[in-house]
């Protein structure tokens, strides 16, 4: 095999793997109320499912490439595989949910692992004038695994149990760790780095108990004795993580970018977009087989709309944002999921599935607008030599947010309906009716309200990085007027 096949079998590899792990991520969605039946489990405990893969998948993400540095890129490409692959099988051999959110929790270790391990190995590989194209191609796995689990996911739960959308992946990730072992190069390892365990364990409690807190919140009461105690621990956490990272000669976290405005209120519209948009795909899921009940095979294809849009709406987003700037394309998106959640916050009995498909569309054209654009206005905020920091620290955030977002969207829904009720209509053991169902509307009303709220503190944050853009290019002008001058 000579080298120009080998670095286009490598990518493919890569890009296999890159479309897996998202389409486990999109496939659990559509298969949440089946596992939520088939182990008698509550919605807290499910959305559990789902938030535990991110916690860990987060975690690790920043010390999984300190160890391909040191270990080598391939062998932890590989191991990361491995843990993924073993963890899958348990998740899907399940008996209660205390042990599929265990090996949830594993499983993101393993998607650490390897996604942190991927683009280093894309670098080393391809050149510089190839290397875009490379990026671009990996990048439409993310889409078309989006695309795919919840049909996938939809079919496979008409035919089969929920441990189906498990197993699936399977053959697939074996494929990967033999492919990986046969045509992947190691790097030249490096022993000056080390890491920051302390950092690490008090960032994952810190979220860990901030997610429990949300999560119980509603049904314990948000004044009771644990909600508070749970709170308190997450902040005293976050404090001790702060001043572990501004000790620390090798931090998790570089926190002084922090200082970079650019960049922190970068952070803070990827927090909120991320916390909202990642919370629509619950919330569509719970409208489309909780209330209107359809099958999985049903509500994964009309999903498709959320996701479809975007395999051209994504690369024409970075386009545009490099034509007409980041800021303006922003803007663009963010007006027009802010005015379609509105939308969806507002719909009644009698909204058809015609109405709700376009409004899916809508969002789909305008993540694809947003996102490149906020991407690379947070990505280029540091020098080239902060790269790497910045790209994790943002990386981070953006899986903070989706950790976030699932978790915050029943708390909302919790408002009006209880957990349990909640539960009971995703398993569909509750009939809806013309009786209940303005009361279930509610619920969703109230959820699509609050990602409404949260696009919302994007833009405004947007506007406010734009008001501080222009006056530091007008200070920047007349500093450089009285130079001239002098």
């Amino acid at each position: 095999m000579n080298r120009l096949e080998k670095k286009w079998i490598i990518l493919s590899i890569i890009t296999l793997v890159s479309f897996i792990t998202n389409v486990d991520a999109t496939i659990v969605i559509i298969g949440l109320p089946a596992i939520m039946e088939g182990l008698n489990i509550s919605i807290i405990t499910g959305t559990w499912i789902i938030t535990s893969y991110l916690i860990t998948s987060t975690t690790f993400l920043l010390p999984a490439g300190r160890w391909a540095d040191i270990l080598g890129s391939k062998r932890i490409f590989i191991w990361g595989l491995g843990i993924f692959t073993i963890a899958t099988v348990f998740c899907g051999l399940a008996t209660s949910g205390t042990y599929l959110i265990l090996f949830r929790f594993i499983k993101g270790i393993g998607a650490a692992l390897a996604l942190a391990t991927a683009t280093p190995i894309m670098i080393r590989t391809f050149s510089s004038h190839q290397l875009g194209l490379a990026i671009g191609l990996n990048s439409t796995s993310w889409v078309i695994g989006s695309l795919a689990g919840p049909v996938i996911g939809g079919i496979l739960l008409e035919q089969f149990s929920w441990a189906s959308i498990f197993f699936v992946t399977v053959p697939f990730t074996l494929l990967g760790m033999l492919g990986a072992w046969f045509l992947f190069d190691d790097a030249v390892m490096s022993t000056q780095s080390r890491t920051d365990w302390k950092g690490l364990f008090t960032f994952a409690f810190s979220l860990i108990t901030l997610l429990i807190a949300l999560s119980e919140g509603q049904s314990l009461g948000w004044s009771s004795a644990p909600i508070i105690t749970l709170i308190f621990t997450s902040i005293i956490l976050g404090f001790f993580f702060i001043k572990v990272e501004l000790s620390n000669p090798y931090p998790l976290f570089n926190l002084k970018l922090l200082y970079n405005i650019k960049y922190t209120a970068g952070l803070g519209i990827t927090m909120s977009y991320c916390i909202a948009y990642f919370a629509i795909s619950f919330l569509v899921t719970f409208y489309l087989q909780g209330i209107l009940q359809l099958t999985p095979r049903e509500a994964g294809f009309l999903m498709i709309p959320l996701s479809a849009p975007q395999l051209l709406m994504g690369p024409l987003g970075g386009i545009l944002a490099d034509r007409f700037g980041s800021l303006r394309m922003m803007y663009v998106g963010l007006i027009l999921l802010i005015g379609t959640t509105y939308i969806l916050g507002n719909m009644n009995e009698q909204f058809s599935i015609t109405a709700f498909i376009i409004c899916l569309i809508i969002l789909s054209i305008a993540n694809g607008l947003s996102w490149p654009a906020l991407a690379k206005l947070v990505l280029s905020s540091g020098t080239q030599g902060e790269a790497g920091a910045v790209s994790g620290m943002f990386y981070t955030v953006y899986n903070i947010g989706r950790a976030l977002s699932q978790p915050l969207a029943v708390a909302a829904m919790q408002v009006v309906l209880p957990a349990d009720t909640i539960s009971q209509l995703l398993a569909k053991s509750i009939v809806v009716s013309g009786l209940n169902m303005p009361l279930f509307m509610d619920s969703t009303h109230i959820a699509f309200y609050f990602v409404f709220f949260v696009f919302l503190l994007a833009l405004f944050i947007t506007l406010f990085l734009h008001k501080k853009t222009k006056f530091q290019l007008h200070d920047n002008l007349v500093k450089t007027s009285a130079q001239c001058d002098l």
